[in-house]
């Protein structure tokens, strides 16, 4: 699948894919995505499309449709020490 690319190592992945042959909307969809990877992790979520754009119009039949949608974290090592706020200047050396 080729979105979301990131993170290459994940250690939770779950993807998803449906088919059809035709699709209509009657209005077009508000879709949110959600997700996270706590505390200090790394999550992406993303969708490859095939006949389908990512801004539907209602009342426009879309035929052989494909949707693949997947969402991937990388978790942070919970025995590894947080690192402290970086409260330096972009120039000045850390502490």
């Amino acid at each position: 699948m080729p979105k979301p690319e990131h993170p290459h190592d994940a250690d939770v992945q779950i993807s998803a894919s449906v088919t059809a042959r035709e699709l209509r909307f009657r209005e077009r969809p508000e879709v949110t995505v959600h997700a996270e990877a706590e505390p200090g992790g790394e999550c992406v979520s993303g969708s490859a499309r095939t006949n389908l754009p990512d801004q539907v119009v209602a009342g426009v039949t879309y035929r052989d449709i494909r949707i693949d949608f997947r969402v991937a974290a990388k978790l942070a090592d919970p025995t590894q020490p947080k690192e402290p706020a970086d409260s330096a200047g972009p120039d000045e050396p850390l502490p």
